[in-house]
């Protein structure tokens, strides 16, 4: 009997790390806070993930040479200066978009036109707040004074 014993241990120790493994995992990919998931998406791949309480559901368009999609609040307070923004995988930044609030529960347009095609993969993130943009958008000049992650960016990089 106690041999089962021994031998059952291992095998819960292992079973409940990787479940706690996979709970953290799932967790993070909800919600993770982070500039980019790290993860480039194929052209026809969708981005769906929530980030500071933004979801955003984004798909390429081909024919339109466009990212097309929504940002939603999920929280139950009004988000502050919600934007987007998606990196090319050339190293290109689009956006971001104008910035809005959401109320709980609002979800606003998403439209970014790529000005290139040379590109096969990339990844986006909503942004929520003041910090990373300050000026709410880029336009045509390149940033004010900012410390944010741009900062180091190239004089290029945005389109």
């Amino acid at each position: 009997m106690s041999k089962k014993y021994n031998l059952l241990s291992p095998i819960m120790l292992i079973l409940t790390v990787a479940i706690f493994g996979c709970t953290q995992t799932a967790e993070k990919s909800i919600d993770d806070g982070q500039e980019e998931s790290g993860t480039e998406l194929a052209l026809d791949e969708t981005y769906d993930k929530v980030r500071n309480g933004a979801r955003l559901i984004l798909n390429y368009d081909a024919e339109t040479n466009s990212f097309i999609g929504t940002v939603e609040n999920t929280t139950d307070e009004t988000l502050k200066q919600v934007r987007v923004e998606v990196h090319l995988s050339t190293g290109k930044e689009l956006g971001p978009t104008p910035a809005s609030d959401l109320k709980p529960g609002e979800k606003i347009d998403v439209h970014l036109k790529a000005t290139t095609t040379d590109f096969d993969g990339w990844t986006a993130h909503p942004e929520v707040g003041s910090g990373e943009h300050s000026n709410g958008e880029h336009g045509d000049s390149e940033h004010a004074e900012e410390s944010s992650e741009h900062a180091e960016e190239g004089e290029d990089e945005h389109e």
